[in-house]
């Protein structure tokens, strides 16, 4: 593979199992100067905006502001709120958007049809709201969230532009200054995105949609894909979740990442047996990452059909759950990286990639540091893909479902170490009494249990029910990264699902799906199986690959603080369960609390009798928990923060039970 770097041309060879890039070229003088140069993707915002979703381009989620700090956090107040129930034909309860803001506007996506509004950032007052009613296109659609956000596109002067993915997965330009949309983009102001997909999709049935805010780098809108969640897809085919960059102008597709290689296409061998015809999914459906320095974008790709079971798809199947590096003006691969190799545990890479600049062993790296739902973060060279710190092929354990395929090894990070629990350990079983341990036992061992990449099994299966599993380390939130010390920050629960396979001809075409355990279930006496923290935020120093830090996240639940088994007994903080996201600032590591358990789904009830959660903030050096503000409702967002004439504002997505969405403003007295 040819490329340039500085104006370098340069090549290089890809190892197909561990996707090390290997540099042929003489490279070493320019790669070594590149390094010396700050790269201004992934420092921050800048200004006191927000200008993309995660902040900036390299998902950093930081923003150097300090006037709110630990000394008067507790001070917030709710400078104004922006209610969601009308936005649509019924209420959401489920808003994920980060808003961003560009001169003293906020743009975001809201409500259960997915509108696109402008809010004056110091009032909340509605500039403008656009909708789009697209019928039984968007009544079909597997993606039907209110959205995650927008993309922004100036040329500098008077065009300035917003972009959104509808509920119908269609790309819509708007004029930044009044909602309308832009009519020289695409037809009308809309591109298809069934259309020139390089495969044939019904535009009303096809499952392709995104939740994603596009991606918006020089004059590209990069766009994922998505389809529903597979656990029990209804057949092995499905579509292909293609990755796209468009032009910011006009709307033409300028190029199409294959995340399934078609003949003759890097990695078409990993799809043995033909299984690239047929197989589908592997797209990306979170957020993707780009270094405008180096004219790289980062794609973090999910796993193909289905999620447990990969009997019908043989081989590596590349580029399924892996990190892929492609030029994003063109979107010819530079290097990828697969984290779980033929996959059947549903390790799709759930989050945006982090751009990092880091110093190891006395050496300057431009990094690329990747969350995965394994628990781990996985630390490359982002230019050339290279690992920072060893990653080590280990033998994993082979399963014994029929047509099955298994990969012998899998890759381990040597550093840093794991931030969440992995696979299913009898040692991390509730323990809160010897009573609830030795019940949390006896349900435990109905399950076959072990280490991370424990197969899944048939249901009955040497009379165990399933395999026990920890599904999710990070989540479609990710993290938040300090540039000025290295310290990455990011939220993981922990909860355990059960992987129970069968085969079930009325419900699927394929061989083995996984279906209902039909055994004692996930709990022990009400309360989760493992023992807490149940969420969790960790700080890692990515400078040395260590965990300096980790808190447990969220108040103890009303259904444990009052369970009649744990009357006299101390529990200290258990966090707190539902995927949430990290704001860093100058000082502050700020998160608000979420709700996942179907009992309080996310509230509790405060001293004073109120019901609602914490907006939270935590000293980014100990941990320590240094200030905290009601909200009332748990978070559904992430957080972002601003500065408008001398205020600085934090923005939160909340809602849940039967709060309706909206988005929280606080700013200080």
């Amino acid at each position: 593979m040819r490329f340039q770097l500085n104006g370098q041309p340069c090549e290089y060879d890809d190892g197909m199992r561990t996707g090390f890039p290997v540099v042929t070229s003489a490279i070493g003088l320019t790669l070594s100067l590149a390094l010396a140069v700050p790269a201004l993707a992934q420092h921050g915002t800048t200004n006191g905006e927000w200008r993309t979703w995660a902040g900036d381009l390299g998902a950093t989620r930081y923003a150097p502001l300090d006037q709110v700090h630990a000394d008067n956090f507790d001070s917030l107040e709710i400078a104004w709120r922006f209610k969601t129930d009308n936005l649509g034909p019924s209420p959401d309860f489920n808003l994920q958007s980060t808003p961003l803001v560009i001169d003293g506007v906020l743009y975001t996506t809201a409500g259960s049809r997915r509108n696109v509004v402008a809010l004056d950032a110091t009032t909340g007052e509605q500039l403008w709201m656009y909708r789009i009613d697209e019928e039984d296109r968007a009544e079909q659609s597997m993606r039907r969230l209110s959205g995650r956000g927008v993309g922004y596109w100036t040329d500098g002067s008077a065009d300035e532009r917003i972009y959104f993915v509808t509920i119908g997965y269609q790309l819509v330009a708007l004029n930044a200054q009044t909602g309308r949309p832009i009519t020289s983009f695409g037809i009308n102001g809309i591109v298809d995105l069934k259309q020139h997909n390089d495969q044939e999709l019904d535009p009303v049935k096809s499952e392709l949609a995104w939740n994603g805010a596009p991606v918006v780098a020089g004059n590209v809108v990069l766009v994922g894909a998505a389809s529903r969640a597979g656990g029990t897809p209804p057949s092995r085919r499905n579509a292909k979740g293609y990755v796209r960059g468009f032009d910011a102008k006009t709307g033409e597709r300028l190029w199409i990442f294959h995340t399934i290689p078609q003949p003759g296409e890097f990695g078409h061998e990993t799809w043995e047996d033909d299984s690239w015809e047929y197989t589908g999914n592997t797209g990306v459906w979170t957020q993707m990452t780009v270094d405008t320095e180096l004219g790289i974008a980062y794609l973090p790709v999910e796993i193909p059909t289905g999620d447990y079971y990969g009997g019908h798809r043989p081989g590596d199947n590349l580029f399924a759950e892996s990190l892929v590096a492609v030029d994003v003006n063109t979107g010819q691969r530079i290097w990828h990286f697969q984290f779980v190799h033929h996959p059947i545990w549903d390790y799709d890479v759930p989050c945006a990639p982090i751009l990092v600049d880091i110093t190891v062993d006395g050496r300057m790296i431009k990094a690329i540091a990747q969350p995965t739902k394994q628990g781990w973060v996985y630390v490359f060279d982002r230019l050339t893909g290279e690992p920072v710190w060893p990653i080590e092929e280990r033998p994993v354990p082979a399963g014994d479902l029929p047509s099955e395929t298994y990969a012998p090894t899998q890759p381990f990070p040597t550093k840093p170490p794991p931030f969440e629990r992995q696979g299913f350990e009898l040692s991390e079983i509730n323990d809160l009494t010897p009573e609830i341990k030795a019940e949390a036992l006896r349900i435990a061992q109905q399950y076959r249990t072990g280490p991370v990449f424990t197969p899944p099994i048939a249901r009955g299966d040497g009379d165990k029910f399933g395999t026990l599993f920890v599904p999710n380390g990070a989540n479609w939130p990710g993290g938040s990264y300090d540039p000025e010390t290295g310290i990455l920050y990011i939220f993981s629960q922990t909860l355990s699902r059960v992987l129970s396979m069968r085969n079930d001809p009325d419900r699927s075409d394929m061989d083995y799906i996984n279906g209902p355990a039909r055994g004692p279930g996930q709990t022990v006496m009400g309360l989760p199986l493992m023992k807490p923290p149940w969420g969790r935020i960790t700080a890692i120093d990515l400078n040395q690959g260590e965990i300096l830090w980790q808190v447990a996240h969220g108040e103890t639940p009303d259904s444990v603080r009052n369970h009649p088994a744990l009357r006299n007994v101390d529990i200290p903080r258990t966090g707190r369960q539902g995927p949430v996201g990290t704001l860093t600032t100058k000082t502050l590591v700020i998160s608000g609390e979420g709700g996942r358990n179907a009992a309080d789904r996310g509230f509790w009830t405060m001293p004073d009798g109120r019901r609602g959660a914490m907006l939270r903030a935590y000293d980014k050096q100990t941990g320590d928990n240094v200030g905290a503000v009601y909200m009332p409702a748990p978070q559904t967002g992430t957080p972002m923060t601003y500065m408008v004439d001398d205020t600085q504002y934090i923005v939160v997505a909340m809602g849940g039970g039967s709060v309706p969405a909206e988005l929280l403003a606080f700013t200080l007295p």
